[in-house]
């Protein structure tokens, strides 16, 4: 439970820095508030349809009487609507990210400055980060639309269903939303997407501190716009650590570690692209 905490931990050294640095808090709002504006329209479209899909989806119960068609079909009804309010919670950061790739890009960098040390560059031009961002994304989105469906089946289980499954959900969210917003950071320093997830795999407890009360907060409306640009502060710090380039002392705290920033007990963590 150190490292959920120590998770969590920076997430609020994300808000902190970006509470102290206004000007960069101002400066990623852009971004999530158009991908905002999309979403809501999404979600709107989804509540309207929802009843109908859920008709659509069962016609067996047509000649049900009340009230085990509108049970039936207003669970269906509230599955889906979960479902897409789980995709559209994973899915949001992706499509922020990629919309203010320079915006959170520069914001990025300029935590790693004022962190000390040498600042990650990909040397890459800025098409070719926004093509490996989007090709990465769709490849992460394709995971969680997959334990969307498998989560989503798994609704239908008396009990279980109602109880573990949820939790389970808000866990799959957190970790991938931890991932896409390490991304940034881990991606200027050209760690491949296989490389990231194998490092939050084996932190699992740091990605989830950092991920799932982040998801939980989302679901509060407009409360992610504003949480973004401190998200990525933090998913910066974090980064540092799951690279080697800070540790932890005995109270939990980050300090810088000594020796080579790339590098992690000796073996080196960044991977060139070919």
């Amino acid at each position: 439970m150190r490292d959920f905490g120590a998770g969590f931990g920076y997430l609020l050294q994300g808000q902190k820095w970006v509470g102290r640095h206004g000007r960069w808090l101002g400066f990623g709002l852009l971004p999530g508030l158009v991908t905002l504006v999309l979403y809501v329209g999404a979600l709107i479209g989804l509540g309207y349809g929802a009843d109908g899909l859920a008709a659509w989806a069962t016609p067996f119960a047509d000649d049900w009487t009340s009230p085990w068609q509108g049970l039936v079909r207003g669970f269906l009804t509230a599955l889906v609507f979960v479902f897409g309010l789980f995709l559209a919670v994973i899915t949001f950061t992706a499509v922020t990210l990629l919309v203010g790739q320079p915006f959170y890009e520069s914001l990025s960098e300029q935590v790693d400055r004022t962190e000390g040390g040498d600042v990650p560059e990909s040397g890459l031009p800025l098409w070719r980060e926004l093509w490996i961002s989007a090709r990465d994304s769709v490849r992460i989105l394709l995971r969680v639309a997959l334990y969307g469906v498998l989560l989503f089946a798994a609704g239908f289980i008396p009990v279980l269903g109602q109880t573990v499954v949820p939790v389970l959900g808000f866990c799959v969210s957190g970790f991938f939303l931890a991932h896409e917003l390490t991304s940034v950071a881990l991606q200027r320093r050209n760690v491949e997407q296989k490389e990231r997830l194998r490092m939050l795999r084996g932190r699992r407890m740091l990605t989830l501190g950092f991920g799932v009360p982040l998801t939980l907060s989302f679901l509060v409306p407009f409360l992610a716009v504003f949480l973004m640009p401190g998200a990525v502060a933090g998913a910066t710090l974090m980064a540092r650590e799951l690279t080697g380039e800070a540790a932890r002392d005995d109270e939990g705290d980050a300090v810088p570690a000594p020796g080579n920033p790339s590098t992690a007990g000796g073996k080196e963590t960044q991977h060139l692209r070919r």
